[in-house]
């Protein structure tokens, strides 16, 4: 017999002050009754929320979900809703199904190469020593967001784009401008200002890269076969991919590693790339920066004893499915001795993130630098204090002030 569904609700968002690396309290309460529960979507309409770690797996594997934004709906009250969301525009692969997600991914996958992720690590090297030396030389309390775990991606994505030293500063002022405008709440015409400049942007360097190409990543994509629209579309892809993602994930997960000292302290005293690379992932299962996904039904489709139907929404939230006991033990403690494999922080089948190697390779160089030179560091303010960056689809903090011994 099917189990009768509690009443939909509203996706819920409200997380501990102090811990904002924790996923609400109320999706682990959900998924304890059932892992698949009803919830309401902006215009009206009612869908589905995935909770457990299983069935996240399962439906973002399964070629009957879509990922075509053209369904797609909010699931949050107040959020505006489009009786008929348009496609997304060509070359946002993360919102598109095949054949033309296998096209473009292909394309971007093929840039990524062995080589370049190598040149990458030692340059990522030297970018996190620049910031750490630099931070040892200031006094008093530190923005650590300001002073490292945005800077190493933004120089980073800065390097991939193949932007010339002077162009980086004009660069970072239009990128730190749009994503601020989430902290101050800014119109939808404010942000769409915003947006169209950095993609004004993306297509001078985009003209520039073409007529003369270099060994950067940007480049390839500005010599392949795509239209311009899909060659600025894919670059704006990989700048959320690419920034967003990374300093998220090491502003939450340097405060998560502060809040259980004795993890930060045991991972500055990791010395071999196994077990660096073992704390990395915990650290991204942890924090899920990317707190849900989103897939509508293509036809009906059975899961866990109920039918989603052709063009219902799923909400799948990787945050609870990623604090899911029956996968991880203990999944509420931040453990970096764990195996965390398996965790959906990047997604999980064809849709899983393209450049998750490269934030993998800048997490893995950046965290365990910054515990062994400042094994003393400590928040400035308390847990409780330290701002959260919640207004935008990635999870971070817009500041964490610390402090150190110095001798």
């Amino acid at each position: 017999m099917t189990e009768v569904l509690p009443e939909a609700i509203w996706l819920p968002s409200e997380r501990a002050g102090g811990c904002p690396y924790n996923p609400p309290e109320q999706l682990a309460e959900i998924r304890e009754k059932t892992p698949l529960s009803r919830i309401h979507y902006s215009g009206d309409v009612d869908g589905w929320l995935v909770t457990s770690h299983a069935l996240t797996r399962q439906i973002l594997a399964d070629p009957r979900f879509s990922s075509g934004s053209n369904h797609h709906r909010a699931p949050i009250p107040g959020a505006p809703s489009m009786e008929n969301p348009p496609p997304a525009p060509r070359g946002f692969l993360a919102l598109m199904d095949p054949p033309d997600h296998t096209r473009y991914r292909r394309q971007l996958t093929g840039q990524f190469t062995v080589r370049r992720m190598r040149q990458l690590t030692d340059r990522i090297e030297e970018i996190t020593t620049e910031c750490l030396d630099a931070m040892e030389q200031r006094e008093g309390t530190v923005d650590l967001v300001d002073a490292f775990t945005r800077r190493i991606p933004g120089v980073v994505i800065a390097e991939l784009l193949g932007l010339s030293y002077d162009d980086r500063q004009a660069f970072t002022d239009l990128v730190d401008h749009m994503h601020s405008l989430g902290r101050e709440k800014a119109s939808i015409e404010e942000q769409t200002k915003a947006f169209l400049a950095v993609r004004g942007f993306m297509s001078e360097l985009m003209l520039a890269k073409r007529e003369n190409p270099t060994d950067d990543l940007f480049s390839g994509l500005a010599t392949s076969e795509f239209s311009d629209d899909e060659i600025i579309n894919l670059g704006l892809t990989l700048l959320g991919a690419g920034l967003d993602t990374v300093a998220g994930t090491l502003a939450l997960g340097v405060l998560a590693l502060l809040n259980n000292p004795e993890q930060y302290a045991l991972l500055g005293k990791a010395e071999d790339d196994e077990t660096v690379a073992r704390a990395v992932e915990e650290l991204l299962r942890f924090t899920t920066v990317l707190p849900f996904l989103q897939r509508s039904a293509l036809e009906d489709v059975e899961i866990d004893g109920h039918v989603v139907k052709a063009g219902e929404m799923v909400t799948l939230s990787t945050a609870a499915a990623n604090r899911d006991a029956d996968k991880f033990g203990a999944p509420d403690e931040l453990d970096i001795t764990r195996s965390a494999r398996g965790h959906v922080s990047f997604g999980h089948g064809i849709h899983q993130c393209v450049a998750q190697q490269l934030a993998r390779v800048e997490l893995q160089v950046a965290f365990p630098a910054l515990a062994r030179r400042f094994p003393t560091l400590r928040l400035a303010v308390a847990p409780e204090d330290v701002p959260v960056r919640d207004e935008v689809a990635f999870y971070g903090l817009w500041s964490l002030p610390v402090t150190w011994d110095r001798g």
